[in-house]
């Protein structure tokens, strides 16, 4: 068992409200909403952060970004969202596992 928090939700070691699940994919709601409406979009496999995704990533990246559409469709966010990949501690990333955040449900201010 990994130290990593996203690792330990993956394999139902902690507790979290999952809005989907495929062999690849989880999805579930953070615990700590920025927004109305705040998912985390996060790999199965273990990749530490966007930069460090490597070649034998990118069928993932793309599964991953194909399925933020959906996701926010379920989520009732068709007058729009925001996808966030924050990477690295100087770009906010909290949990070294990848993940998009996709956030929305009212107007968001601009960035």
């Amino acid at each position: 068992m990994t130290d990593c928090l996203f690792c330990k939700i993956i394999s139902g070691h902690i507790p979290a409200e999952y809005i989907h699940q495929d062999e690849e994919v989880v999805v579930f709601k953070d615990k700590y909403p920025k927004a109305k409406v705040h998912v985390l979009v996060v790999s199965r496999r273990h990749i530490p952060s966007l930069f460090e995704a490597k070649d034998e990533d990118k069928a993932l990246l793309g599964t991953m970004m194909r399925l933020v559409s959906d996701v926010a469709r379920g989520q009732g966010l068709e007058e729009g969202f925001r996808v966030i990949v924050n990477t690295g501690r100087g770009g906010g990333q909290e949990i070294n596992h990848l993940h998009f955040h996709i956030v929305g449900g009212g107007c968001l201010p601009f960035v």
